[in-house]
């Protein structure tokens, strides 16, 4: 079943976004593949996805550069993510840090800046990090990525609340489902799902998601195993899915997994071949 009307997800901050962006991870890597990548992005933002999630591990900075490339011109179309390494959460080191993922993506603010995972650095200096960036307009807000219960609870004990928790969410990693999603949703925290269809493995072959493929189309023609992976993770009312496309083709098929709309008897079949959390378990980090 095909429809017009595709997911959002809007943040605490009023923000509505489509819930589908884009990820960068490894972009930048080949140099061979750049024009390519460039252009998915450029088709990505052509199509409204607005999200561009990259960070300063990327290739150390590579990726940022390819997004930069992918924006010229057309900054303003684009709700713009990086991340700054743990190493780097200090005061000082964090805006240093900030201020080269700005040169390397050629504009002057970022829409949002997460914290890639959890630092040894204590939070409150990280948060005067955060909070002097926002004042100075290099970043418009903050949140946190690789963040589980316990680290978000810390969190709220110093009266912080990120806008974003980027995780890694999808039918093979549903640990999160247990109390992570639930009690980030009841904080009005939006969840951002980094690879959403896999790593391109065993996932893709599995023979659940290819039945499930069969009976669904798309405008691009029928759906294929990662769309439906996607529209899963789409399904849910407050979730980003952030999955790289390094090519245009790869990009048409994620645009038009927007389309897709599970039934009740595929969520079924779904959650059989991949059973939600019974227990809670250690977040899942790639």
């Amino acid at each position: 079943m095909t429809t017009t009307s595709h997911p959002t997800v809007t943040l605490r901050n009023g923000i509505t976004l489509p819930a589908l962006g884009m990820g960068t991870w490894r972009m930048g890597d080949d140099p061979a593949q750049r024009a390519h990548e460039v252009r998915s992005l450029q088709i990505g933002l052509d199509a409204g996805l607005k999200i561009i999630d990259t960070a300063e591990m990327y290739g150390h900075g590579r990726s940022e550069n390819v997004v930069g490339e992918a924006l010229r011109g057309r900054r303003n179309q684009a709700f713009l993510i990086s991340k700054v390494l743990p190493q780097h959460a200090s005061y000082n080191d964090m805006l240093k840090a900030c201020e080269r993922s700005l040169k390397h993506l050629g504009t002057d603010y970022l829409d949002l800046y997460l914290l890639h995972w959890r630092s040894t650095i204590p939070f409150n200096e990280t948060l005067y990090a955060f909070e002097t960036l926002r004042e100075r307009g290099l970043i418009r807000d903050w949140g946190v990525s690789n963040f589980d219960t316990n680290d978000m609870n810390e969190l709220a004990d110093f009266g912080a609340y990120p806008l974003v928790n980027q995780i890694l969410y999808s039918l093979e990693y549903r640990g999160t489902e247990y109390d992570l999603l639930p009690r980030d949703e009841e904080a009005h925290i939006t969840n951002m799902a980094y690879c959403p269809i896999g790593q391109g493995g065993d996932l893709l072959h599995h023979p659940v998601l290819r039945a499930i493929a069969h009976e669904h189309k798309t405008s691009v023609g029928h759906a294929t195993p990662a769309q439906i992976a996607l529209a899963w993770v789409l399904r849910r009312s407050n979730m980003i899915a952030i999955p790289k496309a390094a090519t245009p083709h790869h990009q048409a098929l994620n645009i038009a997994a927007q389309e897709i709309r599970l039934t009740q008897g595929d969520l079924n079949a779904l959650d059989d071949a991949f059973p939600p959390p019974s227990v809670k378990e250690a977040l899942a980090v790639i």
